[in-house]
């Protein structure tokens, strides 16, 4: 009499991709390789490989020792290894990011500590091999 009062599937709250993030939280250890389709905020540890296609957080408490690449990130805990971020790498006060850095625009903010080296301008949508596989690569073709 006062009509249907079941809620259809198109009226109940959904997630959607765009809106998804996916969370690392402190006291969580990861070693090896992560692949996020999606944004990824890290305030635990990583140890390996982390592969974004959004934006990469590492919160105050985050850990991230290894190779990372992103769209976007934005270090407000340590970072050390290679980082490749195709846009903006944001560094806050109080980060620690040594290493080497690929982005296409830098902002580091007072109080932030850089040590290393950091190529600016150039996308890269791929995590160069280590040195390693380089000098092999090098002595072969010879």
């Amino acid at each position: 009499m006062f009509g249907n009062t079941k809620k259809t599937g198109s009226e109940m709250a959904t997630t959607t991709n765009k809106s998804a993030i996916n969370t690392l939280v402190n006291g969580t250890k990861i070693e090896g390789t992560i692949t996020a389709q999606n944004d990824i905020r890290i305030d635990g540890t990583v140890d390996g490989t982390l592969n974004c296609s959004g934006k990469l957080i590492i919160g105050a408490e985050g850990h991230v020792e290894g190779q990372a690449s992103c769209q976007n990130a934005v270090i407000e805990g340590h970072f050390q290894g290679t980082l490749i971020v195709n846009d903006v790498l944001d560094v806050r006060e109080n980060a620690n990011v040594v290493g080497e850095i690929k982005t296409g625009k830098l902002n580091i903010q007072n109080g932030a500590t850089f040590n290393g080296n950091c190529d600016m301008g150039n996308k890269i949508k791929s995590i160069p091999q280590s040195p390693q596989n380089h000098t092999q690569e090098e002595a072969s073709a010879s």
